[in-house]
């Protein structure tokens, strides 16, 4: 502010001293642009307003008795000219002004973008991350405790535990280094393909080795990739939930495509009152969605009954993820029920997140 006042002071004082028009206004132009670029708006116009209504001053009535003397009152054609260019060394100020704040508030939003995009990406690996190492590593803790307990006393039974420990952790440095090549090569295609419900014999094994044993019911049916892969991350997280959390040694997986006799119902109101995307395909299915129910029947047990809920929050972003929803709690009955309900198909926009998830 101050620089655009002064360099209006200075120009009135070289009209008042009779000098003729020169250089001296570009000046002041140059001092307005730059205040009202800064957002100096209310100063650039009034310091021009003064100076105008200065030099109207000065070109009709002063000029009797300022230098040079005998000076004739300006022609007021020539006070609608200055107002032009008042009017235009304004306007292409304002003009400026707006510009860079739009340039600033672009600049925002894609800082803002790329923060979000980083969120994301982190919150992809941690889910990735988590689902790949919670079972192994659950499966690895309740073998070595197993192997610890019988060391002494059943060697042979101890050597199978350390053996499935082995396989277990074999698999687990596997899918971790799948994730790490995918998140290196984003845009190339995995070399292996990505998990889906054709593996839940995997997770029955390695849910028997744990201790636990799982009971599906339901045809596994053909679904789009991005959706096996988040319905096998389901049952996944949901069985080593069981393991970790859980005093069950029995858990019910139960696939039901909509299309027939799935051995056993699910509950009315898994399907009355799911909320899926209602654009969603109906490959495979009349509903066009695909409810999976994951049931125990044991109490929590352990010093880590709770959990942290990481699991179950993972579980909700890959459903959330492709338009569907994720309910867990427990039974009334007892036990505790995980009920996913997952469209065929992901919405089309969410088809590059899909291909980032795998």
């Amino acid at each position: 502010m101050p620089v655009v006042f002064g360099t209006a002071a200075a120009a009135m004082l070289y009209l008042g001293a009779g000098y003729a028009y020169g250089p001296v206004f570009l000046i002041v132009a140059v001092g307005c642009y730059s205040a009202v670029v800064a957002g100096h708006r209310r100063a650039a116009w009034t310091a021009v307003g003064m100076l105008w209504a200065g030099h109207v001053v000065v070109s009709h009535w002063l000029y009797r008795w300022l230098p040079p003397s005998g000076d004739a009152p300006a022609p007021w054609g020539q006070e609608i000219v200055i107002v032009t260019w008042v009017v235009a060394i304004m306007a292409v100020s304002e003009l400026a002004r707006l510009r860079r704040e739009q340039w600033a508030r672009e600049r925002a939003e894609r800082a803002q973008a790329a923060r979000r995009r980083a969120d994301e990406e982190r919150l992809r690996i941690a889910r990735e991350l988590h689902d790949v190492l919670a079972h192994s590593i659950s499966v690895i803790n309740v073998q070595a405790g197993v192997g610890l307990a019988l060391l002494d006393s059943d060697p042979e039974q101890a050597r199978t535990a350390l053996t499935i420990i082995k396989a277990a952790g074999k698999e687990a440095l596997g899918e971790v280094r799948h994730v790490l090549d995918t998140l290196r090569t984003p845009d190339e295609a995995p070399r292996a393909p990505a998990p889906g419900l054709d593996r839940l014999s995997e997770l029955v094994e390695q849910a028997a080795s744990a201790g636990l044993t799982v009971e599906i019911e339901g045809e596994v049916p053909k679904l789009a990739p991005g959706t096996d892969l988040a319905a096998f991350r389901i049952v996944q997280e949901a069985l080593t939930n069981v393991v970790r959390h859980s005093g069950s040694r029995h858990a019910r997986v139960l696939i039901d495509d909509g299309r027939g006799d799935t051995g056993g119902d699910l509950p009315g109101d898994a399907r009355a009152g799911t909320r899926v995307d209602p654009h969603a395909s109906t490959q495979g299915g009349t509903q066009g969605v695909l409810r999976l129910r994951i049931d125990d029947d044991g109490p929590a047990a352990g010093v880590d009954a709770g959990g942290s809920g990481n699991g179950l929050a993972g579980m909700r972003e890959r459903a959330a993820a492709l338009g569907g929803t994720i309910e867990a709690g427990p039974r009334a009955d007892g036990g505790f029920r995980v009920l996913a309900v997952l469209p065929f198909r992901a919405p089309p926009e969410e088809t590059l997140q899909i291909k980032e998830d795998r």
